[in-house]
């Protein structure tokens, strides 16, 4: 199930356009989504979002729920259960697919909306739902992942890249180098289970470790934090996720768990296949990571990996009075 999610993640937004074609009601070249109907459409809202699969509004729109589908309920690492449901928007003059209207319950039962529009819209309405739902992904952590996951699960497309605003950066403009390091904004799980920026590590901190194979938690003492230069890195950039499904009657219940990190291309971390250098690492393949809710190590499956720069910066490395590898953003890494 991970491997046919990632490539759905790594599909350009040229395929984005196209699959959403594909996935409207066999209307062909549906009409644009225009500004207007993309604002109008936020404000309609579903009574009851259990039992109401149809909807019209003003005579003119109408909500119909995709496929029938059950909601999505998502709970990420911090045990907080997410809902998504989702909805075609449809304009009822020649029954056109305009869009799709999401919906987003928190925990609280806050509902949030975005519109992700059809293939004919204009860049200004796309510019627009990308504001959206980037907003919303300020207040709630991992908005964007948790709707790609489920978007991809769906529609079979990536709606928009996670990492880095969806932009790759031009690789010329950073500096490559033997530096095997970390941003210091990268977080390092110490003995207790707290976390502590690794621009701000001491000498003595104890970090956290274990060994995979018989998933033994122990932890190692830093010896020293070595501070580089501060230059414009080229830096490697991995989210991975761990995804399990369990259906119900009422909806289909994800428990989603994500990392990121961040770290020169020549890092070594710890895959399935042995260590490797992170900028060799490819997409599909698994990466040891602490699972928290579990309380053990479980190998991460990567859906993106992109290079970033991101101005210049001091970056990092650790040195421990023993040479087991160390948690770094929740993923296992090796000292160097």
């Amino acid at each position: 199930m991970i491997s046919s999610l990632r490539k759905y993640f790594a599909l350009p937004l040229v395929a984005l356009f196209f699959s959403i074609a594909v996935c409207a009601q066999d209307v062909p070249n549906p009409r644009p989504l225009k500004m207007e109907e993309y604002e109008k459409a936020k404000t309609f809202t579903i009574k009851n979002l259990d039992e109401d699969t149809y909807a019209k509004f003003e005579n003119t729109y109408i909500l119909d729920r995709y496929e029938l589908r059950k909601p999505y309920f998502i709970t990420g690492d911090d045990g907080l259960k997410k809902r998504i449901d989702l909805y075609n928007f449809i304009a009822k003059d020649g029954m056109q697919q305009l869009g799709i209207l999401i919906f987003y319950t928190n925990e609280k039962n806050t509902l949030y909306k975005a519109l992700l529009p059809n293939f004919t819209a204009d860049a200004k309405v796309w510019e627009k739902y990308f504001e959206d739902i980037h907003a919303i992904d300020k207040i709630e952590k991992n908005f964007v992942l948790k709707l790609s996951y489920v978007l991809s699960k769906e529609m079979g497309y990536q709606v928009y890249k996670s990492l880095n605003q969806g932009k790759d950066l031009a690789k010329e403009s950073a500096t490559y180098g033997n530096d095997i390091c970390f941003p210091g904004d990268q977080e390092v799980t110490l003995s207790d289970g707290s976390t502590k920026l690794l621009s701000m590590l001491n000498s003595g901190d104890k970090i956290m470790t274990a060994d995979p194979s018989n998933n033994h938690i122990f932890t190692v003492t830093v010896d020293k934090v070595i501070e580089h230069e501060a230059k414009n890195y080229a830096l490697t950039k991995l989210t991975l996720i761990r995804a399990t499904e369990i259906s119900a009657a009422y909806g289909v219940n994800v428990r989603l768990s994500a990392r990121t990190l961040k770290a020169t291309p020549n890092h070594p971390m710890r895959t399935d296949a042995g260590d490797k250098a992170m900028g060799l690492i490819n997409t599909d393949e698994q990466v040891l990571c602490f699972d928290q809710q579990s309380g053990r190590y479980e190998y991460f499956t990567v859906v993106d990996k992109i290079e970033v720069v991101e101005g210049v910066q001091k970056v990092y490395s650790v040195e421990g009075k023993e040479s087991s590898p160390v948690m770094m953003n929740g993923v296992m890494v090796l000292q160097k």
